[in-house]
């Protein structure tokens, strides 16, 4: 709700011919500038502007602190220095409000850097009070719902999403001068494919049929290569219809690659070399800190087998279950809570119970069933087993899923249909046969390596958040007042 008291404020400042929301204003520096550059700028004339965020009185002084895009400065003002006009002023300005500052670079008695104000002008005039101590708000939705509030109080906030950026532009800069070629695919797709999930539907009323959200640009990525271009990559949002909690939003940003005549080996080692470096690149070291614990990126990662490892903890083979009858019996030995009972999400739940709680490094975990795996070459070692591995960190993290990509028109349709087999059955994430991308593989699609790369959890990682929705300017969240259905929104 508007506050009366500022809306009289506003009357007041029209009849001083003063406009509280100005066209421009002339900035010269910004807060961190000053700080950094004190000794140079000490004396001399500078303008800041930002959001006022405290005021403080104390006899003749007046102190607001200032804060802008790069952080705080204090504004200090003089009663026995400002002019009428600029007292005037002062009298209308309150916490929330963003103005203009004209002065001089100084230091306060107690030796903090400040700008002593000479002029003052107002930028814009709030009308809403702005949420005393919003740092230590326990309702954290407060800070999801109203994220411009979070940034306009919460440096922190804003330090997650400069990393945000500075991630996804290395990631940009390290595939474009390793040769691929960055493109754009289709977010609305007559068939949904590439990953486990299920879609969100619209309907086009001009072609008058029903489109889908997509859940990975995949298959469109592999028609490129079909297409003869051999390094290709997107980072694109992506959408599944799932539940909300501290690692899902239905709405997530993916880096996807595909390159020609490579392996999972070939990206096992290019994608080592990008993450080490990401981390070198932000924090000047390879290693981070991650809820209290170290974590190091230097290369080369661990490697363990997923249906070795699996074996080895709970003598079961995960390789080797035949169909979806004995995966049920093991789920019910191994009281496991699998969305369905086949071999696909049974064999997830057993690496989740036996495996994941065990990583904290960087670990790949190689050779997934094939069964899992609809669209990777199976292992030329093992044919039970696929050429694809997973990189988990911090135990429940999957930051990377990487295949040697299946090229076998004839195979990649025999897989397709046991999808909608298991489909038909019941389990309502896997995807519909797409017998135009088929249709493309009996053209010749080159062997390749792909990568898939969940830039929020990675971004999660790297700033510390046990939450997606940290890491999301905007992320889902349930209207006020409303429960979710199905798994609660966290």
């Amino acid at each position: 709700m508007t506050d009366k008291t500022k809306l009289e404020k506003i009357g007041k400042l029209r009849k001083m011919n003063v406009n509280p929301y100005p066209y421009a204003f002339s900035q010269t520096h910004h807060a961190a500038e000053i700080v950094e550059k004190f000794e140079t700028l000490n004396g001399k004339r500078v303008s800041v502007a930002g959001r006022v965020i405290r005021t403080r009185h104390m006899g003749k002084l007046t102190f607001f602190d200032l804060l802008d895009a790069s952080g705080k400065i204090q504004i200090m003002i003089k009663a026995d220095s400002a002019g009428k006009s600029v007292a005037q002023l002062l009298d209308t300005v309150d916490r929330g409000d963003i103005i203009g500052v004209e002065g001089n670079v100084t230091k306060s008695e107690r030796g903090e850097i400040s700008v002593e104000l000479k002029e003052l002008t107002l930028l814009a005039k709030a009308l809403r009070e702005m949420p005393e101590k919003f740092h230590g708000l326990s309702d954290v939705e407060i800070r999801y719902r109203k994220r411009y509030l979070d940034l306009a109080t919460n440096p922190n906030t804003r330090k997650v999403f400069t990393i945000r950026a500075k991630t996804i532009s290395y990631i940009r800069k390290f595939l474009d001068d390793h040769g691929y070629l960055e493109v754009e695919t289709p977010a609305l797709q007559q068939v949904y494919g590439g990953a486990n999930a299920k879609p969100f539907t619209t309907h086009h009323n001009f072609l008058d049929q029903d489109l889908f959200l997509r859940i990975s640009d995949e298959l469109y990525l592999k028609r490129l290569i079909i297409g003869g271009i051999e390094k290709v990559y997107e980072i694109s949002k992506d959408f599944r219809n799932e539940s909300v909690d501290t690692l899902h939003n239905p709405e997530f940003t993916m880096l996807e690659a595909y390159e020609a005549y490579g392996d999972y080996n070939t990206y096992a080692k290019l994608f080592e070399e990008m993450l080490a470096g990401l981390v070198k690149h932000i924090f000047g070291t390879h290693t981070i800190e991650f809820q209290g614990k170290r974590i190091d990126f230097t290369p080369p990662f661990k490697r363990l087998s997923f249906a070795d490892e699996i074996k080895k903890k709970s003598g079961i083979d995960v390789a080797a279950i035949k169909d979806d009858d004995e995966a049920a019996r093991i789920a019910k030995k191994e009281k496991l809570d699998t969305p369905v009972m086949n071999r696909y999400h049974v064999a997830d739940a057993l690496l989740d119970k036996y495996v994941k709680p065990s990583i904290w490094e960087p670990t790949l975990v190689m050779d997934y069933p094939a069964y899992m795996c609809a669209l990777v070459k199976d292992s030329r070692k093992d044919p039970r087993k696929s050429e694809r591995f997973e990189m988990f960190v911090a135990g429940e993290f999957e930051l990377m899923n990487v295949y040697s990509e299946l090229n076998d028109p004839t195979e990649q349709r025999k897989k397709f249909d046991e999808q909608v087999a298991e489909k038909k059955k019941g389990d309502e994430e896997q995807p519909p046969m797409d017998e135009d991308f088929v249709e493309a593989m009996e053209y010749g699609m080159p062997p390749a390596a792909g990568i898939g790369i969940g830039i929020d959890r990675l971004v999660m990682l790297l700033t510390n958040n046990v939450s997606i929705k940290e890491v999301i300017l905007f992320p889902s969240v349930k209207p006020e007042g409303k429960k979710s259905k199905g798994t609660a929104d966290k």
